[in-house]
């Protein structure tokens, strides 16, 4: 029979890496560590561990295991803690999403915690793929995203758009593929992703982001369009990074024949159960979404 000790031991290494490590974190001995995977691979009859020295990696059968273990464990956990406590106005909400929204969401989740001071709001401003890494390593519980997850651990459910906007400086006046190559372009964390699908919807000419010429970079959503507001490039942002911009008439948004949104994904891990405050969250989200597009 496998206990939840065992596969708690065991999903704790593989997780760290680490014998000595595991021992720490769990309060066991080493040798305790070591019983309870040689009991599993009793169990399973077959070896969980390949080990090289002091290393190991693990078998395909290791991997299998790992995986459920880990569901079943988070799967136990959730429903203890929801049982226990659940109260969907306090608690911790760990969420990341690209910095356009970040820049109109934040403040009502400071408003939320306003109106409910036991909600404890950890916000990230990160690009797609930091997202899925965070959440990847269970360091975020939700992920607004703009792109499906490659993480097959990952599950997404579209709650909303955001319009892409092509921006040039108020002084340019031109809207040709050859006048935009000669303008440059202002990237960012999401801008190939961005341009590249924007400009492929408008532009027959374009076939690759390497086509453009980069005349300046900034991974910070505030500054994105300080360099476009100069006169030094174009770029391509979610309307959100527009709309929040102080100097509005440095800026122009050039008018496409082919509108184009991103989806605005709700990400989360599978077979990981949120607390009922997460769908106050969701609520709020889906609400701000719907009154910010009409």
């Amino acid at each position: 029979m496998v206990s939840l000790e065992q596969l708690r031991t065991y999903c704790m290494l593989v997780e760290t890496g680490h014998f000595t490590r595991t021992a720490e974190r769990l309060a066991m001995t080493q040798p305790g560590v070591s019983q309870h995977i040689r009991k599993l691979e009793q169990h399973y009859a077959t070896a969980l561990l390949i080990r090289e020295g002091k290393r190991f990696s693990l078998s395909e059968a290791g991997e299998r295991v790992y995986q459920q273990a880990r569901k079943t464990l988070d799967e136990l956990g959730a429903l203890e803690f929801q049982l226990s406590h659940d109260d969907p106005h306090s608690g911790k909400l760990r969420l990341a999403s690209p910095g356009s929204l970040g820049l109109t969401l934040y403040p009502e989740l400071l408003e939320l915690q306003q109106r409910h001071p036991g909600l404890n709001v950890h916000y990230h401003f990160a690009p797609n793929h930091s997202i899925e890494t965070m959440l990847g390593k269970r360091e975020l519980d939700v992920g607004l995203m703009s792109r499906e997850p490659q993480d097959a651990s990952l599950q997404a459910e579209q709650i909303a758009t955001e319009a892409l906007s092509l921006v040039v400086p108020a002084s340019f006046s031109g809207s040709a593929w050859q006048e935009l190559l000669a303008l440059g372009f202002i990237d960012h964390p999401d801008g190939q992703l961005y341009a590249s699908r924007l400009l492929a919807a408008n532009y027959q000419e374009f076939s690759e982001f390497e086509q453009l010429t980069v005349s300046g970079f900034v991974n910070n959503i505030s500054s994105i369009l300080e360099p476009v507001s100069c006169g030094l490039g174009f770029t391509v942002v979610p309307q959100f990074a527009v709309d929040a911009f102080a100097n509005q008439q440095a800026l122009r948004v050039i008018m496409l024949k082919q509108a184009l949104a991103e989806p605005i994904l709700w990400v989360t891990r599978r077979h990981h159960p949120l607390a009922s405050r997460f769908a106050t969250l969701k609520e709020l989200l889906i609400a701000h979404f719907n009154a910010s597009q009409q």
